[in-house]
């Protein structure tokens, strides 16, 4: 058992590796769109400006917190898929283990739903009744 379960680390870890060295070659490719938009975004709002008002101060910091929770809740999610696909690979016919590896994931999915749900809720009243 302990042995199928080291041997099944030893084998996704072989594959992050691998994945990660080929996939290498495609951030030499045109900027993403994506950090344009944000950029624009940021000089839109006078996120970095540091002029009397503490306006831009204050939305920089906040705009850094709310990434760094919304990282933090995509690695949570990431992790608790990983443990519940974990769970249901090695409940060798325990309908219990794999009913409790099929909740954490539905729960896990519901959740960040509803993270991003709310994120987008408040972008959407942030840009289009404050701004």
């Amino acid at each position: 058992m302990k042995k199928k379960i080291l041997s099944s680390l030893v084998l996704m870890f072989t594959f992050v590796i691998m994945f990660s060295v080929f996939l290498m070659p495609t951030l030499a490719q045109t900027p993403d769109p994506t950090m344009q938009g944000l950029n624009d975004s940021a000089q839109k709002v006078t996120a970095y400006d540091t002029g009397s008002s503490y306006t831009g101060f204050i939305q920089t910091k906040v705009g850094l917190i709310v990434g760094v929770v919304l990282s933090f809740v995509g690695v949570l999610f990431l992790g608790l898929m990983i443990y519940a696909g974990i769970l249901w690979m090695t409940a060798q016919g325990n309908d219990q283990q794999v009913t409790k590896a099929k909740t954490l994931m539905i729960n896990s999915v519901i959740g960040i739903i509803i993270v991003f749900a709310a994120y987008a809720i408040t972008a959407f009243v942030g840009n289009n009744f404050l701004g």
